[in-house]
């Protein structure tokens, strides 16, 4: 089933190309946008791991003293009437490690997707390929949010899926609603034959609210050790004043212990961020975490109670203009294990800043 997606979403992405080419020769404002992004960074971890790799759960700004390129990516964008779609390719460590099991053809695509409204007198559409994750609210691109680094939540749940999305949004844009079928859990390439599946509600009862739900249900592994995943996850989005904003975010998933079985193993992690504006061009940053997997599902320590992690961090932005901005966050891990090496030792805490150049056009 998963290999079927892929090559529906390939033959789709060739239909879109065709129907652009066609569309062009009749219109005077040119339908394609370009855009590029690039951030470089540069890690200092306090415990001087000898990798070079910050913690294995880290997968985004995971190098340690070494500048270097997070993501950088180039995007060409068609929108016009009916028709809308996505190509960008990428580099970065980014790439490197959150593409590291997928094909050596995919590891450098970012997004590749095609879009046809399906509906004339309402807002449905119908995309299918390499599409940005439904699930969170940070995504792989720093500028867009609110912390230099990614929470553990976000860096332990997909940026990108592969698959057919069917999306709805309301008349006066309050309300949007999708269901996708997936070829598993970040994955191009799917790992066994059956499909996943999402859905995502958002909520935009005022300007200064966004509230949102998604979902994920599949099995991510081989059919001959199949086990189901139920994941949701849950958060809300709040201007609280005109300087002040907040996120609070809620992931919750479940997973079958073995294949058939009738029990469930359980992860979860809530998170905070409280973001305030000094000025137009400064802006700071708070974040408070926890991500509980005492059965390590997702983070694999192999001590006695399993990934039980606190974080803190604390940043502050200074935008020179609106294409570039300069970055500065100090972060603080506390384990209930001793899970972070620590020169020849193991230690329960973890403690390192990050700075980064932002710069988009």
């Amino acid at each position: 089933m998963g290999q079927r997606i892929f090559s529906i979403s390939i033959h789709f992405l060739l239909l879109h190309v065709s129907l652009c080419i066609y569309s062009q020769d009749s219109i005077t404002k040119s339908p394609i946008s370009l855009s590029g992004y690039s951030e470089i960074y540069y890690c200092y971890d306090f415990s001087e791991p000898a990798s070079k790799l910050r913690p294995s759960f880290f997968y985004s700004h995971n190098r340690h003293n070494e500048p270097t390129l997070n993501l950088g990516f180039l995007k060409a964008s068609y929108s016009r009437h009916a028709i809308r779609g996505n190509v960008a390719f990428m580099v970065g460590t980014y790439p490197q490690y959150n593409l590291a099991t997928e094909p050596v053809f995919a590891k450098n695509i970012l997004e590749a997707n095609a879009g046809i409204k399906i509906a004339k007198k309402s807002n449905l559409w119908l995309d299918a390929g390499i599409l940005p994750s439904h699930i969170g609210f940070e995504s792989a691109i720093g500028k867009d949010c609110w912390n230099l680094t990614r929470s553990i939540l976000a860096d332990n749940s997909p940026y990108y899926e592969t698959g057919l999305r069917l999306s709805a949004t309301s008349e006066n844009e309050k309300i949007y609603f999708s269901l996708l079928v997936l070829n598993g859990w970040q994955r191009i390439k799917p790992t066994n034959s059956r499909a996943a599946f999402g859905t995502q509600l958002t909520l935009k009862p005022k300007s200064s609210v966004t509230l949102n739900w998604s979902t994920f249900a599949g099995n991510i592994y081989p059919d001959s050790v199949a086990r189901w995943r139920y994941f949701n996850n849950v958060y809300g989005q709040f201007q609280l004043t005109k300087r002040i904003r907040l996120i609070t975010g809620f992931d919750i998933g479940y997973e079958q212990q073995t294949k058939n079985s009738n029990s469930f193993y359980n992860w979860y992690s809530p998170v905070m961020i409280v973001q305030y504006k000094l000025t137009q061009k400064l802006i700071l940053a708070a974040r408070a975490e926890l991500y509980s997997d005492s059965n390590q599902i997702i983070v694999i320590t192999g001590t006695k109670n399993g990934f039980r992690t606190y974080g803190y961090s604390l940043n502050i932005d200074y935008y020179v203009n609106q294409n570039l901005a300069i970055r500065l966050e100090g972060r603080s891990l506390k384990s209930q294990d001793p899970i972070f090496r620590s020169g020849s030792n193991m230690a329960r805490v973890n403690h390192f800043i990050a700075t980064s150049l932002c710069l988009s056009f």
